[in-house]
C-alpha cells in the first residue's frame, strides 16, 4: 500500500450501474472472486442502513465509505455512490469502477416491474420505501445522464469497464479488469426470473 494510505482509503471495485442493471449479479460475482462485496438494494443486504450512512458522509464532507465497515471490498446498487463516482476516483484512487448496462427498454421494463411489486408489497405492510412511482420518461433522461457522465468522465481510462452483464460475456471482462483469474463456475445471473 502507498505510504500514507489507511487501509480503509485502499483502492476498492464500485459498480456504477444503476439499478435494474445486473447489480445483484454484479455483487455475487464479486462474492465468487474472493472479494467481500456489499450489495445496497434491498433489507437483505445494506438497504437504507448502507443509503443513509453514504449520503451522511457527503453531506459532512467525509469520504463516502466512512460509515460502512471498511472491510468491504466491491460495492453495488447503492445509488449516492453510483452518482459519485467523480468523488469516489478522488477519494481511493486505484480503484476500479464497472458501468453495468442493459438496452434500455429492458431496464424501463425491470424498473417498471419492480415498481409494481414494491407496490404490492406496500399494500401488504412489507415495503416501506419510496421507490413506487413508474415514471419511464424521467427514467430515460437519468439513464442517459448517468451513461453520459460517466462515459465522459472515464473516457480512455484503464480502470474503467462498461458491460451489459445479461449478454452473456461470462467472467472475462471483469476478470480482465480486475486481473483475476476467471472461477471455474458459472457466471452469476441473479433474478433472471425478475429481469
Amino acid at each position: 500500500m502507498p505510504e500514507g494510505r489507511t487501509w480503509e482509503m485502499r483502492p476498492r471495485v464500485f459498480c456504477i450501474g444503476l439499478n435494474k442493471t445486473g447489480t445483484s449479479s454484479f455483487h455475487e460475482a464479486m462474492e465468487i472472486l474472493g472479494l467481500r462485496s456489499l450489495h445496497g438494494g434491498g433489507p437483505d443486504w445494506g438497504g437504507d442502513k448502507v443509503s443513509r450512512a453514504v449520503r451522511d458522509a457527503l453531506e459532512e464532507g467525509r469520504p463516502l465509505l466512512s460509515g460502512i465497515d471498511p472491510a468491504f471490498d466491491a460495492f453495488s446498487d447503492i445509488g449516492t455512490l453510483a452518482r459519485h463516482f467523480d468523488l469516489l476516483d478522488q477519494q481511493y484512487p486505484g480503484s476500479r469502477f464497472v458501468l453495468t448496462v442493459r438496452p434500455i427498454d429492458q431496464w424501463i421494463e425491470s424498473r417498471r416491474r419492480h415498481v409494481e411489486r414494491n407496490i404490492r408489497r406496500r399494500e401488504a405492510g412489507e415495503y416501506k420505501g419510496k421507490f413506487l412511482v413508474v415514471d419511464e420518461h424521467g427514467w430515460r433522461i437519468e439513464w442517459r445522464r448517468h451513461m453520459d457522465r460517466a462515459r465522459r468522465y472515464f473516457a480512455d481510462r484503464e480502470d474503467f469497464l462498461e458491460v451489459d452483464l445479461t449478454a452473456g460475456l461470462g467472467w472475462a471482462p471483469l476478470c480482465k479488469l480486475l486481473d483475476l483469474p476467471a472461477p471455474t463456475v458459472p457466471f452469476p445471473w441473479v433474478n433472471r426470473d425478475r429481469t
